[in-house]
């Protein structure tokens, strides 16, 4: 049997395979109350069915002052544990693992906040930004505070829900990559400045995290390591940030872009991914991270063959194939190649560009 199909752990949580559902919006919450709606656990009981051995779910906003998008989960009280509880026993009756993400939109929820004529929080206020034009300012010590607690109480109501992880999105433009990156974070207190200070926001969400979830249950993180443009975070200090990370004592990295540059080349969203040479966008960075960290690795960006994948795993250049496109035209794929069935997914993925939505 391929490699892909061994099973595999993360600290105590055993995965049955090498197959990762990266984390990915699917507009499914209550818009009202951002709690898990019957869609919600359908599309779940899909994507479980069909085989994966572990699911991230899409963002949920652990504070108000982070939320993007008026169908986001939210992780906000104890209100929102009933409707998640119901969603992870949804996954393990299929015997799949379930892991949430957890999210602080900054400066990005400037959309959702201006219609309640409130302030998007980032590191820092960046005037003239040709990378985000939309109003914000720069966090104060106290909201700091609150959203690192705010971290750390959501990862307890997680526990509480039944998920066999965390997730902390550290990627794409959100909150925590826009405390790493210098362009964004020209802060000159004990938050910005040195790498170490840029990572500290990461480090303290981290230890809050710890002492209210314990040493034993599975704490990972999305990294962004490097910006989508010239003048923003370099690999060489993303590289090194993973490596601080994997040190505190996160349990797995799954390596990503930090903030957006131009569309789609600048993003974390590629097109034109119709040969095995424009897959594994972000193989490079991967590959180099997983040599400095004693922490398993996922690779994510616009995977689908599976002589690639397995390739991947079988030279050591990551520990898990983290996808959700293919998944999306096919949900039973993972299913499909462990039967023998290899043929089609790069059709399947030019095919899949959107997510499916419940709206």
């Amino acid at each position: 049997m391929s490699i892909l199909f061994e099973p595999i752990k993360i600290k105590n949580m055993e995965i049955k395979n090498r197959f990762v559902r990266s984390a990915t919006y699917d507009a499914c919450a209550d818009s009202r109350t951002g709690h898990v709606s019957e869609e919600q656990i359908r599309l779940y009981e899909d994507i479980a069915d069909g085989g994966v051995g572990l699911i991230i779910t899409g963002f949920a906003y652990v504070h108000s002052s982070g939320k993007i998008t008026p169908f986001q989960n939210s992780i906000v009280d104890d209100s929102c544990i009933a409707g998640l509880k119901k969603l992870t026993t949804a996954v393990h009756e299929r015997g799949t693992q379930i892991a949430i993400q957890l999210h602080h939109a900054g400066r990005e929820a400037m959309k959702m906040l201006e219609e309640k004529d409130r302030d998007a929080v980032a590191p820092s206020f960046v005037p003239n930004d040709p990378y985000f034009k939309m109003g914000h300012r720069a966090i104060t010590e106290n909201e700091i505070q609150t959203i690192i607690r705010a971290f750390g109480d959501a990862a307890q109501r997680s526990v509480e829900a039944g998920f066999d992880a965390i997730q902390l999105h550290g990627a794409h433009a959100y909150l925590l990559s826009q405390f790493l990156s210098p362009y964004t974070n020209r802060r000159d207190d004990k938050w910005g400045g040195s790498l170490d200070n840029r990572l500290r926001f990461h480090h303290e969400i981290y230890r809050n995290i710890r002492t209210k979830v314990g040493e034993d249950y599975p704490v990972l993180i999305k990294l962004g390591v490097e910006d989508g443009f010239s003048g923003g975070l370099k690999f060489e200090e993303g590289r090194k940030a993973a490596e601080l990370i994997a040190q505190w004592g996160f349990d797995a990295l799954e390596i990503s872009q930090g903030l957006r540059g131009k569309r789609f080349k600048g993003t974390e969203y590629r097109t034109k991914i119709n040969s095995v040479d424009s897959e594994a966008y972000f193989r490079d960075w991967c590959k180099e991270v997983k040599g400095q960290v004693n922490v398993p690795v996922m690779m994510v960006g616009g995977l689908k063959t599976f002589e690639l994948m397995e390739e991947v795993i079988q030279e050591g250049e990551a520990d898990f194939i983290s996808m959700c496109r293919p998944m999306i035209k096919e949900p039973d794929i993972v299913n499909k190649w462990k039967d023998g069935q290899r043929h089609g997914t790069l059709d399947s993925l030019e095919q899949s560009n959107k997510t499916r939505h419940c709206q």
